[in-house]
């Protein structure tokens, strides 16, 4: 399976027209154009076929979480241990 195909079954299963995906790409800093993206979805034997790297792939995941959980706030990360004399495990 291609990173084409992967985005192409997240397409139909969000339901997501181009400009939703232009969207979610944008919010993950990643500039797209429509020609662009449809580039992307046509059939591979077509002249304006473009294969879909793993960075729009990534990208394009990334930018999801982004519009679904919100964005990452790194200070309220805190990553909490307990040490060995109060009976916890690392």
């Amino acid at each position: 399976m291609t990173n084409n195909d992967i985005l192409k079954k997240l397409r139909i299963a969000l339901e997501l027209k181009d400009t939703d995906m232009i969207e979610i790409l944008k919010l993950a800093d990643f500039k797209i154009s429509k020609t662009e993206l449809n580039a992307l979805f046509r059939h591979p034997d077509h002249r304006n076929y473009k294969e879909c790297g793993d960075q729009v792939l990534r990208r394009f995941l990334n930018g999801l979480i982004i519009r679904n959980r919100g964005p990452r706030d790194r200070k309220k990360i805190l990553i909490h241990k307990k040490s060995p004399a109060q009976g916890g495990a690392f």
